[in-house]
């Protein structure tokens, strides 16, 4: 299985290389700004040997996206969650597994006390 929190190219959205793909798919943000803003530093910044550099560095040297890694769209936005902010994150699973055994709790609690009201009711028949 692959890492879920790891850095991919994505081949699939691809222009070029799918750096710029890739780290859209990383943080979450639209792959459309994420080409805006590295032409734009590119062009106009001072980082323009160093973006051009820095590109080929990663397209060489990244793993290309499984077509597995997420299962659904809800999955790639759990993972981007996770690697945005794990503690956040972990939070939020912490709060729905407690959320979950709360209502279980609930449920059981129905089922397994005694209800006075429905006993008295079928011996009222018998």
């Amino acid at each position: 299985m692959a890492a879920r929190t790891q850095f991919y190219l994505d081949k699939q959205n691809a222009k070029y290389k799918g750096v710029c793909a890739g780290i859209a798919d990383y943080t979450g943000i639209d792959v459309l700004w994420v080409r805006v803003a590295a032409v734009l530093l590119t062009v106009t910044g001072p980082g323009m040997p160093w973006l051009i550099v820095a590109y080929f560095l990663i397209a060489w040297m990244a793993h290309a996206k499984p077509t597995d890694l997420y299962v659904d769209a809800g999955d790639a936005k759990f993972w981007q969650g996770v690697r945005s902010n794990p503690k956040r994150s972990s939070a939020e699973v912490r709060s729905k597994l407690r959320d979950i055994d709360r209502r279980l709790a609930d449920m059981e609690t129905h089922f397994t006390s005694r209800n006075t009201q429905l006993a008295n009711e079928i011996d009222s028949l018998r």
